[in-house]
């Protein structure tokens, strides 16, 4: 177990003091600006705040010409409400995003990246995992907003993200186009659970892979900072370095984060650095929110009216600036799984959380919050502290988060660690079987399951799910979390089992509810799927997988005019999807042959381009590409796109038969009987007696 001290300042740094201070040099109106986000990372493991574990020497030389926050904070322990702080400069309670997938980030309102846009900068955002996806609302006010991580896992119960290389990569790529000032925000996802950093990081910390991944991450923002100093502009770019949270790794029994509010989660580091300004390193506590506004303030521009955080440049020069409370909340529980919410505030050196069970402590003399002094403590006066900053946030609320909720969004949620059910209705009072602290055992056996599963024990875990689904059967994550490990081990009826015992113990679900429709069509359940997902569409009908597997459904089952309007909504409300997009081409495509039609065929194009503008790692999406340039009577192309899906996904049996019959076609008869000749090992027991003659008389006309 790991825990956060005070952070110890490394020799080079341990020299700057809060007087050694001065203006910038550069001027405002010359300045770009990078703003870097690391997910999930913890100050400890910078070792410009503690070298106890690793060095990372890129980010230390950035903090090493700028200032270091060592009491810096997020307002919630998630990606999109942390982010949505540092873009819009308030906390939860005024801009609504308080939940990672269910919230789209409200339109219109003062931003970051509006205000420097309108200031005549470049905007661009390269963004690595999906709690970020565009569809989130954080895309506006930026020219370029790259989301462009895979559109599926590569292993079951993983999650699809952009490692750090490849988003720096298109980072740079972006910046090497821009001839006037910038705006550059790079998020990287690494250091997020499960951690598994590449070689030969994976060999040096492989008993701790998460500081791996994070030393993995510091080498490749050298890349980022070697090309704008390449580029001349080290000495007239703005740099901030921060986390959205921190990872409690066994801290106060979680493991991750998302569930509690301590420091484990809450405390990020933050790292300015201001061309002209020397280093130090600030005590004095800041905050996500404050972020926006100082950036304004350090470049010149006026603080949109209506925005509560505050400037921190008069730290940044040594001066003094009044403290004001921080506000702060964990609410994931509260939202799945019918804990008391937990809302609490930073005042002086005293953190409060207000929970049926409250907890104190004193920052100064006990950070890693050990000491709990509630019970001998008056507590009236924080909770109006808290209830005032409470109304101040509020009040300035320029505009609330759509609530936003979709199957696919779930399923990525669930398989990142978060449960992602719509909120059951809130209770009117909550007790103490309600804290997070009481219901914590029932959190633990999920985590302890689901490592189980990692271990090599699927039996095992199991057996513990099982277990808390009778103890407790409106723990819908339960049922997914086992219905998800039941798919990896490829046992279907268990898989449609858990769903389907899910649903029936929590039939106002909407995640269990159309999960359990999806997974019916995508076992050719057709009828079943349709009517579960009819009452999925009930509870909630702005989800674009739902209608997309609506659209399936129809369109095997012969009704195309209905496939195709239903596949139209999918794609009003999720229009750059990889999966939908392609699956509408394929659709097309069908289309076309069945009513010979060779418009429908040319229409697939426009959908596959963006499929694989988004991933390219599709297979299925270039086998379908091959088949609309086949039908157009361009073979070459066909070929082309069939041998990309054979290479992607060499298991994938129909286009290694597609291009079979295309090279026999042209000629090649060597390779086309290759290719024959593996579509029967593909195929196996499962191809029909039929089906086997006709491949055996293409093999045969191959060898003449």
């Amino acid at each position: 177990m790991t825990t956060i001290s005070r952070p110890l300042a490394i020799l080079v740094l341990a020299a700057a003091t809060l007087a050694s201070a001065c203006k910038p040099s550069a001027q405002p109106k010359d300045l770009n600006v990078l703003l870097v986000t690391i997910d999930t990372l913890r100050p400890d493991r910078l070792s410009c705040y503690s070298p106890k574990y690793l060095q990372t020497p890129q980010i230390d030389g950035l903090a090493a010409r700028g200032v270091v926050f060592e009491r810096a904070f997020a307002h919630a322990p998630l990606t999109l409400p942390s982010h949505a702080s540092i873009l819009l400069g308030s906390t939860p309670l005024a801009h609504g995003a308080d939940d990672n997938g269910m919230r789209v980030v409200p339109r219109g309102v003062p931003s970051l990246p509006r205000t420097l846009k309108a200031a005549g900068y470049a905007t661009g955002a390269f963004v690595s995992a999906f709690p970020l996806d565009a569809r989130f609302g954080l895309n506006e006010g930026f020219d370029v907003y790259d989301d462009k991580y895979p559109a599926r896992a590569a292993a079951a119960l993983d999650f699809p993200e952009r490692p750090a290389e490849k988003t720096i990569a298109a980072a740079t790529d972006w910046l090497a186009a821009q001839n006037g000032r910038w705006f550059l925000w790079v998020h990287l996802f690494d250091p997020h659970a499960p951690y598994a950093p590449p070689e030969p990081y994976a060999s040096r910390f492989a008993a701790d892979p998460y500081s791996g991944e994070v030393a993995y991450v510091d080498e490749n923002l050298g890349r980022l900072f070697r090309a704008i100093d390449a580029r001349g502009e080290s000495g007239r770019t703005l740099v901030v370095l921060t986390a959205d949270h921190g990872e409690s790794l066994g801290e106060h029994g979680e493991m991750t984060h998302s569930y509690f509010a301590y420091n484990s989660t809450l405390s990020v580091p933050l790292v300015v650095s201001v061309p002209g300004l020397k280093a130090a390193r600030v005590e004095d506590p800041v905050s996500h929110e404050d972020i926006f506004p100082t950036v304004c303030d350090l470049l010149g521009l006026p603080k949109p009216a209506d925005v509560p955080g505050r400037s921190f440049r008069p730290l940044l020069e040594g001066r003094p600036r009044k403290a004001q409370p921080v506000y702060f909340e964990a609410l994931e529980a509260y939202y799945h799984r019918g804990a008391a919410p937990l809302r609490g505030v930073i005042s002086g050196s005293m953190k409060f959380m207000d929970s049926p069970i409250p907890e104190l402590y004193d920052l100064t003399a006990d950070f890693n919050e050990s000491r709990n002094l509630a019970a001998t403590t008056d507590l009236a006066p924080y909770r109006k502290i808290l209830e005032k900053t409470m109304g101040i946030e509020t009040a300035l609320s320029g505009g609330r988060a759509a609530r936003l909720t979709d199957r696919e969004t779930a399923e990525r949620l669930r398989s990142l660690g978060y449960a992602s059910a719509p909120p059951a209705p809130a209770k009117k009072s909550f007790g103490i079987a309600d804290d997070l602290k009481t219901l914590l055992p029932s959190e633990q056996k999920l985590v302890q399951a689901a490592q189980l599963a990692r271990d090599g024990k699927p039996d095992e875990s199991v057996r513990l799910l099982d277990d808390l689904i009778q103890s407790r059967p409106d723990l819908t994550r339960a049922y997914a979390q086992l219905a998800e490990l039941q798919y990896s081990r490829g046992r279907k009826d268990a898989h449609l089992r858990a769903l389907e015992q899910g649903t029936l113990a929590n039939p106002g679900d909407f995640t269990l509810v159309s999960a359990y429709g999806v997974a019916l069509i995508e076992y050719s359940d057709f009828g079943r799927g349709i009517d579960v997902l009819g009452r999925a569409v009930a509870l909630f009908d702005l989800d674009p997988k739902v209608w997309g597997s609506l659209a399936e459904a129809y369109w095997k089952t012969g009704e195309f005019e209905k496939a195709d309007e239903d596949f139209r909504k999918a794609l009003s409300l999720a229009p750059g999807d990889a999966i939908i997009n392609g699956n509408y081409g394929n659709f097309c495509v069908a289309w076309g042959l069945k009513t010979r039609k060779a418009d429908f065929v040319k229409r697939s194009f426009p959908f596959f381009e963006t499929a694989l503008a988004t991933d390219p790692s599709l297979a299925s999406v270039h086998n379908g590409l091959g088949g609309a340039w086949k039908l157009v009577g361009d073979t070459a192309k066909a070929i082309a796109s069939w041998e990309k899906a054979v290479a992607l996904d060499p298991s994938y049996d129909l286009p290694v038969y597609n291009l079979g019959l295309a090279l026999l076609e042209t000629g090649d008869k060597a390779r086309a009987l290759d290719l024959f000749r593996k579509y029967l090992v593909l195929k196996g027991d499962a191809i029909t007696p039929e089906e086997k003659r006709d491949v055996q008389s293409l093999i045969d006309q191959c060898r003449k």
